[in-house]
C-alpha cells in the first residue's frame, strides 16, 4: 500500500495501456479492481506490474457488452463489479485523432472512443469519473468534440462535470507535458465547488517543485545493457526530491523504499537500461549538439536545413520536452544531456515519473511506445487526488479549506 493513505476507494480503469494512470490512481489511494486494455504488448507490462488486477485483455467496446463473443466467456471473472458500489471510473481514450503531432482528422474513428467511456460510465454508475486526453481535443473543430464529450458525460448522470488542463511539471514530473482532464461526480454526490473549480483547487494543493532532467536521470550509468539483462544498481551519491521518489533505495514523498524494492522483485538491480544502437555517423553528429540545442544549431554541412527538432539534446537543468510514443521509431529527438547516445528505456520511464520498480516488458520498440503513450504516474496521481478528495468530502472525512479557490490553494501549498 502507499504510505499516504489508510483508506482505499474502488476503481475501474479503461484504455489502461501499460498502467501509468493506474499507477497514479493507486498512489492517490484507489484500489483498481479491473482494467481494460487490448494491446498485447502493453498487456504484458500491465500484468507484470499489476498482478492483482482483473484484466480484460480486449477492446473497451467489448467490455460489459452482452452477446459479444469476447465478453461472454469472460464475464464470470468480473462478478465483483456487481456486488458493491464503484467509486471511480477512469481512463484515457486513444488520442491520436486529436494530437497535435497526430492526424488531427475530424473523421478519425478514435475521436469517438470517448463514447465507449460514457457507455461504461452509464452502466457502472461510479460516484466519480476521470477521463483524460490531449489538450488539442479542446480546440479541435472549434471545441465541438470537447463540448460533445461534456454533454454526453452530463447526460449520463454527472451534471457536475468540467474539464481542465493540467501541466505535468506542476506535480514533480520532469517533463513538459499537458493533459486535458475531464472530471465529474454523480448527481447524488454533493461538492462545495463546481467540478472545474474543484480540480483547480485540489491541483494547486497538490503542487510540487519543478524537477529537471539531470535531477531525474543524473545517477543512471553511462553504460547500457545490450540485451535487456539487468545491471548493477547505481550507487547513491546524491539525492533530490524526484530521484528519491524514483530510486529503489530511497524514501520518497509517495513511495517507500520497501514498496519500490518489492515491486522490483526484491532485488536491487537496474531494469530496462538499454537503448537503440547508434551509428558512428550519428554519434559524431550528436556530439556537436550542446545541452538544450536542436538541429539548427549544427554547422550547415551537417544539418540539412529541415525540421530542427529532428535532432535535440535534452538539457540537464530543465524539464524534458514531451516524451512521445514515436520514440520507438527514432530516438534522435531524445539525445542524452551528457552522453553521446540516446536515452534508455529506463531514462524515458523516469522522465515520465515511473519508479525503478516498475518493469517494462516485451521488445525495446514496444517498451518505448508504451512509455510514450502513458499518463505520467505523478500527473495521474494529481488527477486522482481530485477524485479522492471529492469522495472524502462527500463521506465527511475531509474538508476543502474554507473559502479555497485556486489562488488561495496556491498560497496554502506554498
Amino acid at each position: 500500500m502507499q504510505k499516504t493513505h489508510d483508506q482505499t476507494y474502488s476503481a475501474v480503469s479503461l484504455f489502461s495501456g501499460c498502467g501509468g494512470f493506474c499507477e497514479g490512481a493507486r498512489l492517490a489511494g484507489f484500489d483498481v479492481l479491473t482494467a481494460v486494455e487490448n494491446d498485447r504488448f502493453a498487456v504484458e507490462t500491465y500484468r507484470h506490474n499489476f498482478p492483482e488486477v482483473v484484466l480484460f485483455a480486449e477492446t473497451v467496446e467489448a467490455f460489459r457488452t452482452d452477446g459479444d463473443p469476447r465478453w461472454e466467456p469472460e464475464k464470470e471473472r468480473f462478478k465483483a463489479l456487481e456486488s458493491e458500489e464503484l467509486d471511480l471510473l477512469f481512463g484515457g481514450p486513444p488520442c491520436q485523432g486529436y494530437s497535435q503531432i497526430g492526424t488531427r482528422d475530424l473523421d478519425d474513428p478514435r475521436n469517438k472512443l470517448y463514447r465507449e467511456f460514457v457507455r461504461v460510465l452509464s452502466d457502472l454508475q461510479p460516484r466519480a469519473f476521470l477521463m483524460e486526453n490531449v489538450p488539442n481535443m479542446l480546440m479541435m473543430a472549434k471545441g465541438t468534440f470537447a463540448e460533445q464529450a461534456l454533454t454526453a458525460l452530463r447526460d449520463a448522470g454527472y451534471k457536475n462535470a468540467e474539464v481542465r488542463v493540467l501541466a505535468a511539471t506542476e506535480f514533480g514530473v520532469p517533463q513538459l507535458r499537458k493533459r486535458a482532464v475531464f472530471f465529474g461526480t454523480r448527481d447524488d454526490i454533493s461538492l462545495p465547488l463546481p467540478a472545474g473549480e474543484w480540480i483547480d483547487a485540489i491541483a494547486a494543493l497538490e503542487r510540487q517543485p519543478e524537477a529537471t532532467v539531470g535531477e531525474a536521470i543524473g545517477d543512471l550509468p553511462k553504460l547500457v545493457s545490450v540485451d535487456d539483462s539487468v545491471l548493477a544498481y547505481p550507487r547513491l551519491r546524491s539525492t533530490n526530491s524526484i530521484r528519491s521518489e524514483l530510486r529503489l533505495d530511497t524514501e520518497g514523498r509517495y513511495y517507500s523504499a520497501a514498496e519500490k524494492l518489492a515491486r522490483a522483485g526484491g532485488k536491487r538491480v537496474l531494469h530496462n537500461h538499454h537503448t537503440k544502437e547508434i551509428q558512428e555517423r550519428r554519434q559524431q553528429l550528436i556530439a556537436q549538439l550542446k545541452p538544450g540545442a536542436k538541429g539548427d544549431s549544427l554547422p550547415p554541412e551537417v544539418w540539412n536545413g529541415l525540421r530542427p527538432e529532428k535532432w535535440r539534446r535534452l538539457h540537464p537543468g530543465r524539464p524534458a520536452y514531451t516524451i512521445l510514443a514515436q520514440m520507438h521509431r527514432d530516438l534522435s529527438e531524445w539525445v542524452h544531456p551528457k552522453h553521446e547516445r540516446w536515452i534508455t528505456v529506463r531514462e524515458a520511464a523516469r522522465l515520465q515519473s515511473f519508479h525503478d520498480g516498475f518493469v517494462f516488458k516485451s521488445s525495446e520498440w514496444q517498451m518505448l511506445k508504451q512509455i510514450g503513450n502513458a499518463v505520467p504516474p505523478l500527473l495521474g496521481r494529481a488527477a486522482g487526488m481530485a477524485a479522492r478528495r471529492a469522495l472524502e468530502a462527500a463521506d465527511g472525512t475531509w474538508e476543502l479549506p474554507a473559502g479555497t479557490h485556486r489562488q488561495e490553494a496556491l498560497e496554502l501549498a506554498a
